[in-house]
């Protein structure tokens, strides 16, 4: 490994993943900036609610460009109590100028219902999120008892020139990779396989340090046969990013 680990980063091409090359940068680690996520919005808004549930700050971008807010979004036009998954989301509804009323400890869906599921039983829940939002959620409100709703704000696809990372690891020359979602590490695979590097860059993960920003990513990823080394305590990509990092600089030194 170089005196800086090549560390890949799969956020979308956005602000997102500028804020993560400079956080890598800062660590003293080589970004790999391999946007594995492009943002395709529906036009669709949140459907009125007495819960309204947000899981992304993309999400709540969308909703606010559409005119939507929480403030008329109840049932009879009143104040919807509004739900944000973790500090990225509530931080997005903020400068959107909106109050966020529960924000879980844990920020996955899980933490989410169960931060919830004494609250909103016989009551209307509004869940807004992306295609390939995880199940868990959904089905976790409805075993409270809740009248759940789904609305699909925006689909996340492959950027076509992605997988610079999945040739870099065939190659051997990535120490690191940190996948924020289990679709970056679906997304990774596929890239591999578009460059017919599939099975070079898979080998070339397992000497690398990989890292998942929670359990769901980490279960996507073990179920295709790579191996997670770090799992930060909290879910967000900065905490990732500090893990991965220590973690390959660790390595280096005791090889």
């Amino acid at each position: 490994m170089s005196s800086r680990p090549r560390v890949a980063v799969f956020r979308p091409d956005d602000d997102r993943i500028r804020t993560a090359v400079e956080l890598l940068e800062e660590l003293g680690a080589a970004p790999i900036a391999d946007p594995m996520l492009a943002v395709e919005p529906t036009g669709a808004v949140p459907r009125p609610a007495e819960f309204v549930v947000l899981t992304s700050k993309t999400g709540v971008e969308l909703a606010a460009e559409a005119g939507w807010s929480p403030e008329n979004a109840g049932p009879d036009g009143e104040a919807a109590i509004l739900v944000a998954i973790g500090p990225a989301t509530a931080a997005a509804a903020r400068e959107a100028g909106w109050s966020p009323d529960v924000v879980p400890e844990e920020y996955t869906s899980a933490g989410l219902v169960e931060t919830l599921e004494g609250r909103v039983d016989g009551r209307t829940v509004e869940v807004a999120r992306s295609d390939h939002g995880s199940p868990v959620l959904l089905e976790g409100l409805r075993a409270a008892r809740a009248d759940v709703h789904e609305t699909i704000l925006y689909k996340l696809v492959r950027p076509p020139e992605s997988g610079r990372s999945a040739e870099l690891a065939a190659l051997g020359d990535l120490d690191a990779a940190a996948f924020t979602s289990s679709l970056t590490v679906e997304h990774f695979l596929e890239a591999a396989e578009d460059r017919d590097v599939h099975e070079d860059a898979l080998s070339g993960l397992d000497r690398a340090i990989v890292g998942a920003i929670g359990d769901p990513t980490r279960d996507t990823a073990e179920s295709h046969g790579i191996a997670v080394d770090v799992v930060p305590d909290e879910a967000t990509f900065e905490a990732l990013a500090r893990a991965v990092v220590e973690a390959a600089t660790r390595r280096a030194e005791s090889e």
